[in-house]
């Protein structure tokens, strides 16, 4: 059972209002020892990562306006989810992180430097959460009028990932780095290619600036909702993260990934899927239930409206709040609105429905109860929902991931679902089973590993050195 923490570098993630909980220090979030300090803690617990979120835009769908986020500190004031990585990666061992970048407002010649160098500093326990962004608001700040169309944001970021694992997998070749004291060769420029690239968005003809990295191509984590966004995920995804709010019905959901997988020539099990949940254990059901109706009475219900605008592009403020809702195509977030009105077609969805179901574990189900509780609705949801492992989301930081590593781990290790040691090797090695840190044969960006032996490489067409004729002579 995977098990990442699912945190984002912000004061609200997932619990709008709990940011008020006296035992909750979520407005930590912008000092760097609540983050050693909780990389810490999760490898104490076993977790496989702690997967951060992001966005670059602000939440201002609700009344058309961001106050109502700020007011909440709704993922707003957010900060850079990279930069806490290297300072988590030196005080564990084990741990792996996932970071979320908008492939969107980047370049791939720079981020494959970016990832390239978190994978080295963290020893190879990083992974790329790639998605394409859904804010208008980012849009508007980084240089466009509006978001770009949905699907053509898929379109992109093929072809970003096509850059990246050109990049990551061929420009260098293995042993192109010798570090030869006694010859003066760091690195062998006929091992090192440019790639060549020319494209409908990126022309990149260039070398890879990093040398390879212990897994070369992070772990790639993805999310799609919509047909393009799941082609998009069954493709490029080594751990593809879903919400679901019932396993019965995320069943649907994870066979068709696979399924999409599979007609792509990928192996059914190479795609691990994990689903958003919040858990709230205590030592008895009556302890962990009172343990949450004191969550509620701090849960913001126009914070929880602010999040919901960002995620589905629907401002809740516009209807009635007794009104069912129906499926609108939208450009942001698809699962955050099809999650209630398709993912569930057994009960209507009113605003103030999600307004409640928002406020503590955003668009994720939560389990309430013992150890033992707890531990049997996961089991159902890996064995009903056919997901792999769980993004474990806060109501209060780091007290709900405290309590899950006191109570909940001790259940799931008794069962056999949650290792009790760490075993050795990278994260990519760790979440596939592999005994590989690289990309498995049946991956796109596998593809690229040797295609360029034999092309032109940084040594052809460089001129001699006029020191070197001098010393000739």
């Amino acid at each position: 059972m995977i098990l990442n923490a699912f945190d984002m570098s912000c004061v609200t993630h997932q619990a709008p209002g709990l940011w008020r909980h006296p035992s909750n220090e979520a407005d930590r979030y912008n000092d760097l020892g609540y983050w050693t300090s909780l990389a810490a803690l999760l490898e104490r617990g076993k977790f496989d990562a702690l997967f951060l979120a992001d966005v670059v835009g602000i939440y201002d769908v609700y009344r058309d306006s961001a106050a109502p986020a700020l007011t909440d500190g709704a993922q707003v004031p957010v900060g850079n989810p990279l930069l806490q990585v290297p300072a988590m990666a030196a005080v564990t061992k084990y741990l792996g992180f996932g970071v979320t970048v908008a492939l969107t407002y980047e370049q791939p010649y720079a981020l494959a430097r970016t990832f390239s160098t978190l994978d080295h500093f963290t020893n190879g326990r990083v992974g790329w959460n790639v998605v394409t962004s859904y804010l208008d608001s980012a849009a508007r700040n980084l240089g466009l009028d509006k978001q770009i169309a949905h699907d053509d944001r898929y379109a992109l970021g093929e072809e970003f990932l096509d850059v990246t694992y050109k990049l990551w997998e061929g420009s260098w070749e293995d042993g192109a780095v010798r570090r030869d004291r006694d010859s003066g060769v760091f690195t062998d420029p006929s091992k090192v290619h440019p790639i060549e690239h020319r494209g409908a968005h990126y022309n990149v003809p260039g070398i890879h600036l990093s040398e390879p990295s212990p897994q070369r191509t992070p772990v790639i984590f993805q999310a799609g909702a919509s047909p393009k966004g799941r082609d998009f995920a069954a493709r490029h995804g080594e751990a593809v993260f879903i919400n679901g709010i019932v396993p019965e019905l995320t069943r649907n959901v994870t066979d068709d990934i696979r399924d999409r997988a599979e007609s792509q020539g990928r192996r059914r099990e190479s795609v691990k899927i994990l689903t958003l949940v919040t858990v709230i254990v205590a030592e008895t059901d009556e302890l962990a239930q009172a343990k949450y109706d004191d969550y509620a009475t701090f849960v913001s219900v126009e914070g929880a409206f602010a999040l919901y605008g960002g995620w589905s592009g629907l401002d809740l403020s516009t209807y009635d709040l007794d009104e069912p809702l129906r499926y609108v195509d939208t450009d942001a977030a698809r699962s955050a609105l099809s999650i209630f009105t398709i993912a569930d077609p057994t009960r209507d969805w009113t605003p103030r429905d999600i307004g409640h179901y928002v406020g503590i574990g955003g668009i994720g189900p939560v389990i309430i109860g013992s150890p033992a509780t707890v531990a049997d609705e996961l089991e159902r949801w890996v064995d009903v929902g056919g997901v792999d492992g769980f993004n474990l989301a806060y109501v209060i930081t780091p007290g709900t991931f405290e309590d899950f590593i006191e109570l909940a781990v001790p259940e799931l290790q008794r069962r056999g679902r949650v290792w009790g040691a760490y075993p050795e090797g990278t994260l990519r090695e760790r979440l596939s089973g592999s005994d590989s840190p690289f990309v498995a044969s049946d991956h796109p960006a596998h593809a690229y590993r040797g295609a360029y032996l034999g092309r032109p490489s940084a040594l052809d067409g460089a001129r001699p050195s006029p020191a070197l004729k001098e010393s000739a002579r």
